[in-house]
């Protein structure tokens, strides 16, 4: 008898310490982990399409240690967090900006500080090396415990010519370059190698795939950046790669919604017109998008265009017809929505900047890019202050803003806990790989 009893205290016990040793092991396969010869599967699978792709992060050292938006909060978590923040923590939400310089400054601390600001994107002149990134990137984190939300910590990173890493990671190939191989599995591979090279220094979101359709061969801007010529490759390469990018637990921002391949101005210089009625628009720019939607994408870019077929008189970047009407009621997304940088000629040329931020938001928009000048960055949130205490953003518009994006934090468990070094020698070992497959 004594015997049977000991048997069923101890099964009891063990069963006990599995139900509390099961979650993710920090750092088997975190930032510093060596990847693997293929692309990494989540650790905390949380499948959300047929492909199995997921929304965990994919970076496990990160998860839920920090007390931010941990996976084990209650369903109506998201609901709390928003009722217990202020007004100016809420705005913050709403930007996403640049910083100046390879480490972090009075300024940039400031928009932490003052301004509770959502998130950052590092370009070219932020990054002097891997390890610096690393340690700018935890510096940001660091300074950010004093707001009760994690940060989008962002990056262009394509392959091809835009590309923002140091010469110590071994360049991907362009979209155009990895379409024309046409195969998928390869496409969602350089995906995930994208993301493992970007969660690798303690970045969560990345400004690809592009969904643009190289059909005009005079685009200055688009050309091998897109995946290809049609409609249909573009929408096969452009969800395998964003497919691969997500169940490397990194958030993809699909663009430039509604196209930006057909134009014939750079929208970093001016403002691109695309004369396209919405039939054809349907018919051809606008079918990787919906594919996208469909497979479950997550963020989607708007760029500054002037869609003469949709809203002949504003910019699609704050065009409500182009936003709310096209993107959000028709194509069904309900997902967030993020401006191009709102500092590009296409806007800043012409445009009170502050002014355009506050109508992209009233259209849809849940988060306004500011990639540089902290003038222009501190101007659009005081744009967007006064705006939410006039009433132009009312309360309830706000709070329907912000909540997607603490949605899309807590699905992907963002996290401010410090990054550690990626290692780049296995990373540049499976580009290599892609890069003789290509050959």
């Amino acid at each position: 008898m004594c015997l049977t009893m000991l048997v069923v205290i101890l099964l009891l016990a063990v069963a006990g310490c599995r139900g509390e040793a099961e979650p993710s092991n920090p750092g088997d396969n975190g930032p510093g982990a060596s990847p693997s010869e293929q692309v990494q599967e989540p650790q905390t699978p949380s499948p959300d399409n047929e492909d199995g792709s997921t929304s965990s992060s994919g970076s496990t050292d990160n998860e839920g240690e920090d007390g931010k938006l941990p996976e084990n909060e209650p369903e109506d978590a998201v609901a709390e967090l928003l009722n217990s923040m202020t007004v100016k923590e809420k705005i913050g939400q709403l930007v996403l900006v640049g910083i100046e310089g390879t480490a972090l400054d009075d300024t940039s601390r400031r928009l932490l500080e003052d301004y509770h600001v959502g998130g950052f994107i590092l370009f070219k002149d932020n990054i002097d090396s891997v390890q610096q990134s690393v340690d700018l990137l935890n510096e940001l984190k660091k300074a950010n415990a004093v707001n009760p939300v994690p940060l989008w910590l962002s990056i262009d990173e394509e392959g091809g010519r835009v590309t923002r890493f140091p010469d110590e990671y071994v360049k991907l190939p362009s979209s155009g370059k990895i379409g024309s191989n046409g195969d998928l599995a390869l496409t969602n591979r350089v995906g995930g190698l994208i993301a493992q090279k970007v969660s690798g220094v303690g970045l969560n979101m990345v400004f690809a795939p592009v969904l643009d359709i190289h059909s005009n061969p005079n685009n200055p801007v688009i050309g091998d950046r897109a995946f290809g010529t049609t409609a249909e490759t573009v929408s096969a390469q452009g969800v395998a790669s964003m497919k691969g990018i997500q169940k490397n637990g990194v958030v993809p921002v699909v663009k430039h919604f509604p196209g930006h391949g057909d134009t014939s101005v750079d929208s970093h210089l001016g403002l691109p017109v695309v004369d396209h009625d919405l039939k054809r628009l349907h018919e051809v720019e606008l079918v990787p998008f919906q594919q996208a939607i469909d497979e479950g994408a997550d963020v989607v870019m708007v760029a500054h265009l002037l869609m003469k077929g949709i809203d002949p008189d504003t910019p699609s970047s704050y065009s409500k017809p182009v936003i709310n009407d096209l993107l959000r009621e028709e194509m069904g997304f309900k997902g967030v929505v993020i401006t191009d940088d709102m500092t590009m000629g296409a806007i800043s040329g012409s445009t009170d900047v502050g002014e355009a931020s506050v109508k992209s938001v009233v259209a849809g928009s849940n988060m306004i890019l500011i990639g540089h000048e902290y003038a222009l960055e501190e101007a659009v949130i005081q744009a967007l202050t006064k705006a939410v205490d006039s009433g132009v953003i009312p309360e309830e518009m706000l709070n329907d803003r912000v909540r997607a994006t603490l949605e899309l934090k807590h699905k992907y468990q963002l996290s401010d806990e410090p990054a550690k070094s990626p290692d780049v020698k296995s990373l540049n070992q499976q580009t290599k790989a892609v890069l003789d497959q290509l050959k």
